[in-house]
């Protein structure tokens, strides 16, 4: 099985040309679309939103990641890490590192294997792709072992800001429901956010906290858009109170 998240967008070319690839290489494999709204650019805020989501799937699926800004450049490798028995494909520029820091054992990869044609700005189709196909079919494509390039246990384990905001306006953070108490409340923007346990529970058009089904503390509203009433966007801070 292979999973897609990416920053493309869901309109374009780009998902379709990665799938191409799979499909060419890898057609015994399921292909799960699993997001294509990663936080545009943002390794970092992907970063948590990735790890929130791998819990269900089995091991030896694979995820094809790609929130790429440093594509092409030496900023970043090209690696492959695999925790708790799940692979990784994609940049090494901190995408992984939550992942690394939650997983019970690691091990990343500085990826050697070189594609007849890479293209300069397209590492998603040409790259990682063709590598996620080897590791979903049971081979190992050429990879030095290695460090990833930032130490996880450098990062946080939570992250008190907005991390993605979906099309309801509803923002989900890098924090942990299970570490939260119910008890607590949140500034945000001016605004005091309180805990409900789902929308119904809350009054009509107020902002409110709950743990969404990806474990994660999300700011929203019933029947609004939190996103736009309270001016949230990617990174904004929750201050607790």
């Amino acid at each position: 099985m292979i999973l897609l998240f990416t920053d493309f967008g869901w309109q374009g070319p780009y998902v379709g040309q990665m799938k191409a690839v799979l499909a060419q290489q890898a057609s015994d494999q399921t292909v799960i679309d699993l997001m294509h709204d990663a936080p545009v650019f943002n390794s970092r805020a992907a970063a948590y939103l990735l790890a929130s989501l791998v819990a269900p799937f089995p091991k030896n699926t694979v995820f094809l990641t790609v929130v790429d800004p440093g594509v092409g450049s030496d900023e970043r490798r090209p690696c492959v890490l695999k925790a708790d028995g799940r692979w990784y494909v994609g940049p090494d520029n901190g995408l992984f590192n939550v992942i690394a820091k939650q997983s019970a054992e690691y091990t990343a990869w500085a990826i050697d294997w070189q594609p007849d044609s890479l293209s300069d700005s397209f590492h998603g189709r040409d790259l990682f792709a063709p590598v996620a196909t080897q590791l979903a079919s049971g081979q190992l494509p050429a990879m030095t072992e290695t460090s990833l390039a930032q130490d996880p246990q450098d990062w946080p384990a939570e992250l008190a800001e907005v991390i993605y905001l979906d099309s309801f306006g509803n923002a989900m953070t890098g924090l942990h429901g299970s570490r939260t108490s119910k008890d607590a409340a949140f500034m945000l923007n001016g605004k005091r956010i309180k805990y409900a346990r789902v929308f119904a529970e809350a009054e009509k058009a107020a902002p409110f906290w709950y743990v969404n089904s990806n474990g994660l503390v999300e700011i929203a509203m019933n029947q609004a858009d939190a996103a736009q009433t309270l001016g949230l966007e990617i990174g904004t801070q929750l201050q607790a109170i």
